[in-house]
């Protein structure tokens, strides 16, 4: 959900890059609550810290502890800023379909308000 975020808001101006801890394919309910907000994020695919074809980077912002440990350890190296923004997980509500949705639907909300806080888009030029 970051990704897709971070390039509605910024398109290709910025790169951005999301990894996650573990191996898996795109969550449905992901797609879904995107969907909603005109995101399309179906050929997107997930990748781990260890398939990230660069290590330099400005900024690393993880949101989870596990991802936390990741990035800190991938950037030990590194001159760059790393940020834990702790997001609860939506995979782990249960109960019907639209439950789960509202849980997507208020982590891609937090992290539509984080980002554009943190990474503000640019301002349009005014005619």
């Amino acid at each position: 959900m970051a990704e897709g975020i971070f390039k509605r808001l910024h398109g290709t101006r910025i790169y951005v890059d999301s990894v996650g801890v573990r191996r898996g394919e795109i969550d449905p309910f992901v797609v879904a609550v995107m969907e909603e907000i005109g995101i399309d994020v179906t050929r997107h695919h997930p990748k781990v810290f260890e398939e990230l074809e660069d290590d330099s980077f400005d900024v690393v912002v993880s949101l989870s502890p596990e991802a936390q440990h990741k990035a800190v350890e991938l950037t030990r190296t590194n001159s760059c800023v790393v940020e834990f923004w702790p997001t609860f997980d939506p995979s782990l509500v249960e109960g019907s379909r639209e439950i789960r949705l509202d849980a997507y639907r208020a982590v891609r909300d937090e992290l539509m308000e984080r980002i554009s806080h943190r990474f503000p888009p640019p301002r349009m030029a005014r005619e």
